[in-house]
């Protein structure tokens, strides 16, 4: 497939993946993969290599696929969970302050608002009670409040179109 103008085609480019709070404490961190780099997008490949339990997400197999969208100018993040065998497990949608990327970093701050989006497109917001509680907490000024529940309607109306990254486009 040849390059399109602006797409930067990086295979297996180690990154590491960091997550932090409004006050910046950082809160996971993970290794991934490159896969490519089109405009504010960044495509990440990342593999679960332990079982992890989740609020949200229940048990997390060993070997699970995530397929990680990032913008550098969007006030979300999606992954794309397949199960080991390549099932498509669900999409787990986060919002956050736009994500950084210095070529072996990306990081982002995460907003404690998340969409879970199941096989199906079914999905449910998750976590408002941990945002608004993080309001107060961390004094996220009007402009994050204003652009989390921007980014939670944008969210919503690409899961119901099936939009990308919520279609069969990876």
């Amino acid at each position: 497939m040849p390059l399109t103008q602006g797409v930067k085609e990086i295979s297996n480019t180690p990154i590491e993946v960091r997550a932090y709070k409004y006050d910046g404490v950082l809160h996971r961190t993970w290794p991934a993969q490159l896969l490519r780099q089109e405009g504010s997008l960044i495509v990440l490949d990342a593999k679960f290599t332990a079982e992890i339990v989740h609020e949200s997400l229940g048990t997390i197999t060993s070997g699970t696929h995530s397929l990680e969208y990032y913008w550098l100018d969007r006030w979300y993040n999606v992954f794309r969970f397949a199960q080991p065998d390549g099932r498509l497990r669900n999409y787990y949608c986060n919002v956050n302050v736009p994500a950084t990327f210095t070529g072996d970093v990306l990081s982002y701050v995460d907003l404690d608002l998340d969409i879970l989006v199941e096989p199906d497109f079914s999905y449910r917001l998750l976590d408002t009670e941990d945002f608004e509680s993080n309001v107060k907490f961390y004094g996220y000024p009007a402009e994050v409040q204003a652009n989390a529940r921007y980014a939670v309607d944008e969210l919503i109306s690409m899961i119901r179109l099936r939009s990308f990254p919520f279609s069969d486009e990876q």
